[in-house]
């Protein structure tokens, strides 16, 4: 049994958040294997590593002066090297990177430095060995992970080493070239090593106490989620909560490996708790897991006589959307009309040609547009279970003189998507927050 722990930027921002990880990896001998980002800030005012190397880079290529930024660069790892005592020289290190550096360097290479640097650091402090990334996780050419390829080459390293600390955010090539992920990609490689060594649970240490049950901007008292399903996982996201990467949990998900959020500031907080499915329910009244949205769609309107009836139109219309590359996020139909719910950004640079090819292939009567607007979800895994849900929503927003423009649920009745004006966005969120949840905490 055994327990993978990722540790993103905010966890590694200096000397004090190393020496929690390591009080924390040392509480639990079943923790194994550590997965790092990049040196995150210390105070709002910093940037992240990681971005400081893609400016370097910038600079490199453009032929723009770096010695400044090289040297905030190399500063931030070396306090953290002499504050905790290590032998690592980064001085030396950054002298014979420095001596390599010229408008050819490669960007993934000299990005990926961050994530190596916190492993090799976080490696000796714990006294365990560092596994770089290039020799352990396998990328196609478009960062994608090659999971089977991947576990292949994580178990025969677990094999020989029962501890160890890994870079995340990279990997390499089958020609050994080092390949960067998507933003967020130390979070796919936590996921990733958590699968290949079939975990008993992955835990994913930041710097709040789980996944709040709506945005804390826009209700500061918002409560963390004690446990959700990845299902409900996806949609929050997909509706905006800046919570993982769809990527980046994938694998855990598919080995039905639970996923833990933790606080490395609070370690004595249990944080959430995501799994496939959940028995024990102890959350209060157990129905609304969470509220959250986007704002700025726009919902096109295509109004035809029964159209309904008309399959061959639906059809068209739906092609004339993929034609144009645009998403569509929502849609809802009537016995005259199909309305269909896209992101305004999306649509502002294709509107007039999709417009023109709706009326030219599709033979409708009509065609209207309106946009400023947000979409707010309801998720709940036991909505279903509540009758009066969608009822009470409606007499919510009512009271406070919300205008609902679109509503939208699904068949499993796990969410229930409401459409306002942007400008009633967050006082959407705050009057569901109090309804389902404060006045049942």
């Amino acid at each position: 049994m055994m327990i993978i722990c990722k540790f993103g930027g905010s966890s590694l921002a200096n000397a004090q958040q190393f020496k929690k990880i390591k009080a924390i990896v040392e509480s639990d001998p079943k923790r194994r294997v550590v997965v790092v980002s990049a040196v995150g800030k210390s105070h709002p005012d910093q940037n992240k590593i990681t971005d400081l190397l893609y400016l370097l880079h910038a600079h490199l290529l453009y032929g723009v002066d770096y010695q400044a930024l090289l040297n905030e660069i190399v500063e931030r790892y070396r306090s953290i090297q002499l504050d905790l005592g290590l032998k690592f020289d980064v001085q030396a290190f950054f002298d014979r990177l420095k001596a390599d550096l010229s408008p050819k360097t490669e960007r993934d290479a000299l990005v990926s430095i961050g994530e190596k640097l916190s492993a090799i650091l976080c490696a000796e402090y714990l006294n365990w060995p560092m596994i770089d990334a290039k020799d352990s996780i396998v990328l196609t050419s478009d960062g994608t992970v090659d999971l089977e390829r991947s576990s292949q080459k994580l178990s025969t390293l677990f094999q020989q080493y029962p501890h160890f600390v890994l870079p995340g955010f990279y990997g390499a090539l089958p020609n050994g070239r080092i390949k960067l992920m998507k933003r967020g990609g130390s979070d796919i490689t936590g996921s990733i090593v958590a699968a290949a060594l079939h975990a008993e649970i992955y835990e994913n240490w930041t710097d709040v106490n789980g996944i709040m049950m709506a945005d804390p901007r826009i209700v500061p008292e918002a409560k963390p989620i004690p446990q959700l399903t990845y299902g409900e996982l996806r949609e929050l996201t997909f509706m905006g909560a800046s919570i993982l990467h769809e990527e980046s949990i994938q694998a855990v998900k598919h080995l039905n490996i639970p996923l833990n959020i933790r606080n490395t500031n609070k370690p004595e907080e249990p944080g959430t708790l995501i799994r496939n499915d959940i028995i024990d329910d102890d959350q209060a009244e157990g129905f609304i897991t969470g509220i959250t949205g986007l704002k700025d769609f726009a919902v096109v309107t295509v109004h035809k006589e029964q159209i309904a009836r008309h399959p061959q139109v639906l059809r068209q219309i739906l092609e004339s959307f993929e034609r144009h590359d645009l998403l569509i996020e929502y849609m809802t139909k009537g016995i005259d009309s199909l309305s269909l719910t896209v992101k305004v950004e999306a649509l502002k640079e294709r509107q007039f040609d999709l417009f023109a090819d709706l009326k030219q292939k599709c033979s409708i009567d009509k065609l209207t547009f309106e946009d400023d607007l947000a979409l707010i979800a309801v998720v709940g895994r036991n909505m279903k279970e509540k009758p009066g849900i969608s009822g009470q929503l409606f007499s919510a927003l009512g009271a406070k003189n919300i205008n609902i423009r679109l509503i939208a649920q699904g068949t499993d009745e796990i969410s229930i998507i409401v459409g306002v004006a942007n400008a009633d966005f967050e006082l959407t969120i705050q009057t569901l927050y109090e309804h389902f949840i404060r006045k049942n905490g």
